[in-house]
């Protein structure tokens, strides 16, 4: 079945179809032909076989009636009988006549058309078969009986010359059996040359296949021989013309496709382009943390190919009006702003892309404006207030006794150092945005290093009774960092989860291997930061405590530090936080 499915066997099928149905039609109209043709060229030879036996007859007459008979038995041959009757009592068959066979004269007189040669002196013939001398074997046997008028001294006789149709059937049998073996040849040779003739056509069919499917699988370079001058080989020209062209166009569409890459890449804006159905297609960097802060939002159970529903509800106004929409967003603390802009295939609105604008950057320079005059001036005012009006009393000897002295000096020293730490880590943070921050990088022992830092928070976690754990993944030992720097940032992240987890939550330090680096996380069971303070949580003077209270809140810079240290490192620190449900400080150190 397969041979037959393939050009080969329909191509050599459909020759031989149609030859046999050629020759079928040409053999039935030959046997036709030939048996009509037998059958008149036998009684035409009969007759004429006849008449020359009536003339030689007529020619040998009396005496020489002998020699006649003798000169006419040469005549036939041995299959044709011939009765010659010269009247009533003279009848003459031929010798190889035998009882049988002999066409007697009363049957020749009781049968009204051979009757007619006596009486209307006319050349009658008949088939018909001997019935009154014939044997069993013969009954069924038929004779064409041909008579011819003889003339023989005032006699009407006759010459009644009989063959066997069963002669002419052989006759024809045997032409039949040569025209079959004929055509049976013909078939033969037909399908040789069919097939001969297929496969010459569908070789450089097959070239051209093998070649489609070299190019279907990305092998542009795949050249047909051409073999021939014919269409075929135009064919093949094409072809091959077809696949530099291809090449030529995917390179172009690579290109295109790189330069796109580049400029998605490369752009500040976060681009995502979706189906009408809401199947993301493409996405850029900003596009993708722009999901990953929205599904973090959503608590991880959106899909990973979800739009978020204010892009859904801004690509379903767009198809409505058929213009682009803008809107806005916050998730996870940052703002973005979205345009929507509808794409379209031919008349129809196929998807859209949204370009999305992250504004936070903005909006933080706008609320640093605002704050950081009242920041400084609120942190520096009331140690500055607390020092003036403890040495007012101290000057006007409002304190009595010597202990109170010292109290209000125990004071003043306190907050002279609080303003001394503001003012170094002002000045500290400030080096470090300038770009002065010294590293002195080692190779350490990671497990070591972690567990030394959980130990010194053991005292200060039992106090508030909350529950302090390290976990380590296997197959980290050691990496190239600077130890006093970043055990500078998790003193930092650990003393302000546990200053933020009530009593009975937990602090959990995490230390994970990824291909590029190591990943710390320091993740507490707390209060969380509020969602609009999340953007602001690395800048200077950031508090949670809104109230700036003082003891438990310290300067509101640590996290600023914290940042520009593993700036420093070329890594990244990140936050996701939800109210009541706690916070997690994740950060990345890249290997040297």
């Amino acid at each position: 079945m397969t041979f037959l499915r393939s050009v080969v066997g329909k191509l050599w099928f459909t020759i031989l179809l149609l030859v046999s149905f050629v020759l079928f039609i040409l053999t039935v109209m030959l046997l036709e032909f030939f048996q009509n043709y037998t059958i008149e060229q036998t009684k035409e030879d009969l007759t004429n076989t006849a008449e020359k036996i009536a003339r030689i007859l007529e020619e040998h007459p009396d005496e020489k009636q002998s020699i006649g008979l003798e000169i006419s038995w040469e005549v036939i041959d041995k299959v044709t009988k011939v009765v010659i009757i010269k009247n009533d009592h003279e009848v003459y068959y031929s010798p190889n006549t035998e009882n049988h066979q002999k066409l007697t004269i009363d049957d020749i007189k009781h049968d009204s058309d051979l009757s007619k040669v006596f009486h209307q002196n006319i050349t009658v013939e008949k088939v018909s078969n001997l019935s009154t001398n014939s044997s069993p074997n013969d009954e069924n046997a038929n004779y064409s009986i041909i008579g011819v008028p003889l003339h023989l001294s005032g006699d009407h006789g006759a010459v009644f010359i009989y063959q066997s149709l069963e002669v002419m059937k052989d006759t024809s049998r045997s032409t039949t059996k040569f025209i079959l073996l004929v055509a049976g040849v013909a078939i033969v040779l037909t399908t040789i040359f069919a097939f001969f003739l297929s496969t010459r056509i569908t070789a450089p069919l097959r070239k051209m296949r093998e070649a489609a499917f070299e190019v279907a699988r990305g092998k542009f370079d795949t050249k047909v021989p051409i073999l021939t001058h014919d269409e075929i080989g135009e064919l093949a020209t094409a072809f091959n013309q077809m696949g530099r062209q291809l090449k030529f166009n995917m390179n172009a569409l690579n290109q295109e496709k790189e330069q796109l890459s580049s400029i998605l890449s490369s752009m500040a804006d976060g681009v995502i382009t979706f189906n009408r159905d809401g199947t993301i297609l493409i996405t850029n960097p900003p596009g993708d943390r722009f999901l990953q802060y929205w599904y973090y939002e959503k608590g991880g159970s959106i899909g990973s190919e979800a739009i978020p529903t204010q892009v859904m509800e801004l690509f379903q106004k767009a198809v409505e009006t058929e213009t682009e929409q803008m809107g806005e967003i916050s998730v996870q603390g940052r703002h973005w702003v979205i345009l929507v802009t509808p794409l379209y295939s031919n008349r129809f609105i196929r998807g859209a892309v949204a370009v999305l604008r992250d504004m936070t950057e903005e909006r933080l320079l706008d609320k640093m404006r605002k704050d950081f005059i009242a920041n400084v001036s609120h942190e520096l005012r009331t140690p500055i207030s607390m020092l003036q009006g403890y040495s007012e009393a101290i000057v006007d000897d409002i304190a009595e006794s010597q202990e109170e002295k010292k109290e209000m000096a125990k004071v003043i020293y306190d907050e002279s150092l609080r303003m001394g730490r503001l003012v170094n880590e002002l000045l500290d943070l400030a080096r470090m945005e300038a770009g002065h921050i010294q590293l002195t990088m080692e190779e350490i022992n990671l497990s070591t290093f972690i567990k030394r830092i959980i130990h010194k928070f053991q005292g200060l976690a039992k106090d508030n009774d909350i529950y302090l754990a390290a976990e380590i993944e296997s197959g980290i030992e050691t990496f190239y960092l600077d130890p006093d720097r970043i055990e500078q940032v998790l003193t930092n992240l650990i003393d302000n989860a546990i200053r933020h987890t009530p009593k009975g939550g937990s602090v959990k330090l995490t230390l994970g291997l990824e291909d590029k680096g190591i990943r710390l996380n320091v993740q507490d069971s707390g209060s969380g930061i509020p969602e609009e303070d999340l953007p602001f949580v690395f800048e200077r003077f950031y508090k949670a405590d809104k109230a700036r209270t003082r003891g438990k809140s310290g300067t509101g810079l640590g996290l600023a530090i914290a940042k520009n240290i593993i700036d420093a490192h070329k890594g990244a620190i990140s936050v996701h936080s939800k109210l009541g449900q706690g916070t997690t400080f994740s950060f990345f150190l890249p290997r040297k």
